[in-house]
């Protein structure tokens, strides 16, 4: 019998005994293990994602371009490994080549929302495994998506709104207003607006910094309220000045991307990389993959007790499960048979009624033969009657012939004999 005791109490230590280095025994594991980010880039051809990546992580990444004739979409996904200073990160990004552009896009959400699915699958098989490492398992669920909006100075396309609204349960959506520089500032804001207005009517639930925190409490709620993010990719680096910066040059002047006042890039770095980057990792994995996790445990039959419940087994609920899973598999083999047995029938039946009618059809043909063969030995005795008929005249008409030859020789010797006489 085990006597719980509910109550908590409160001790002061005498001196240290060193557990106040847990935290740095922490950082110090997971610096060496490094870290994994995985970006998820949502946007048509051409819209500059890859651009921007290139200029939010300050490197050139490796990637083929896509054109405007894809027939489906297709998502290519590479990895690298990236280290500033002490920390390394493990850095995947996909890309959704071809997307929106397609005539019939009703199935261009689908190779998306799969390939999230499948992740997830992939870190659940590896938790349900006997033998497993989640501490050293390749983690490539996506911890963020990068939706890239065309700015066309409207609104939000159809496929937006679909695919966003279908992504909001899966992984975490920060909009952005991609090549930004073409708008103008008021423009840009009724825009923003426009956008906002639409996600909230739509029911759209979009990545929110926390703002709960003490320190970074206040940066993520002035974060909050620049989205979506306008913003401008660039790896041209242009003088400004006596710097070099950045932009991107036209005849009129030059867009600085790391500039607040031409566009909102380096907000966006701030909330991805430098402030909110454990929280996008943390959501993934509390949020998006355990309502996954939830639904999947729940079709499989799992299902949780309730405090005051008893708890279940789990060799009984394997038990349980196998039961009904040979149940239904003797019902599906029943199923099987029964449906074998009425198809060989159903083929025995249509065999005997060929059979029938091939029977039928020879005794037509036989008939017919026989009808045939009658008629042939008729014809037959008739040219053989015909035949004896002409022989027996052709004998009469030669036998005639011989007497009229022999008659018409004896006349001549007579009248020699009387003129002798």
């Amino acid at each position: 019998m085990v006597i719980k005791n509910e109550e908590m109490r409160s001790l002061e230590l005498s001196g240290q005994v060193g557990f106040n280095s847990l935290p740095h025994q922490v950082v110090r594991k997971l610096v060496s293990q490094g870290f994994c980010f995985n970006i998820l880039c949502v946007g048509e051809t051409g819209i500059g994602k890859s651009t921007l990546i290139n200029t939010l992580f300050n490197t050139t990444f490796e990637n083929e371009e896509a054109d405007h004739y894809e027939p489906e979409v297709k998502l290519r996904s590479q990895t690298y490994e990236l280290q500033e200073h002490t920390v390394k990160l493990k850095l995947t990004i996909v890309h959704t080549v071809g997307f929106g552009d397609q005539i019939n896009k009703d199935e261009s959400c689908k190779p998306i929302l799969d390939y999230i699915e499948a992740q997830f699958e992939k870190y659940l098989e590896e938790e349900l495994k006997i033998k497993r490492s989640l501490s050293n398992y390749d983690d490539t669920r996506i911890h963020i998506c990068l939706y890239f909006i065309a700015p066309t100075g409207h609104t939000l396309k159809s496929l937006d709104l679909v695919m966003m609204k279908k992504l909001d349960s899966k992984v975490n959506i920060i909009p952005i207003i991609a090549k930004a520089d073409i708008m103008s500032k008021t423009d840009l804001g009724n825009l923003k607006k426009k956008i906002m207005t639409e996600l909230q009517s739509y029911g759209v639930q979009i990545y929110q910094f926390p703002n709960k925190d003490e320190e970074v409490g206040e940066i993520n709620s002035s974060l909050n309220a620049r989205l979506p993010f306008a913003v401008v990719g660039s790896t041209e680096d242009v003088k400004i000045g006596n710097r070099m910066v950045k932009a991107r040059s036209y005849p009129w002047g030059a867009v600085q991307v790391e500039n607040e006042e031409h566009c909102d890039f380096v907000h966006l770095r701030e909330m991805l990389l430098r402030v909110n980057m454990d929280d996008l990792r943390e959501q993934t994995h509390s949020r998006h993959y355990e309502l996954y996790r939830r639904c999947k445990l729940q079709e499989m039959g799992f299902k949780d007790t309730d405090p005051d419940s008893q708890s279940f087994s789990l060799q009984e609920m394997y038990e349980a499960k196998r039961r009904e899973f040979f149940k239904e598999l003797q019902h599906r083999e029943e199923s099987m048979r029964q449906m074998f047995v009425n198809k060989v029938k159903e083929t025995e039946a249509e065999l005997k009624e060929k059979e029938k009618e091939l029977h039928e059809r020879f005794e037509v043909l036989k008939r017919m033969h026989q009808e045939e063969k009658r008629n042939l030995e008729e014809k037959r005795r008739e040219l053989e009657e015909e035949m004896n008929a002409f022989n027996r005249r052709k004998v009469a008409a030669e036998t005639l012939m011989g007497q009229a030859l022999q008659g018409c020789s004896q006349q001549p010797l007579k009248k020699e004999k009387d003129k002798k006489k």
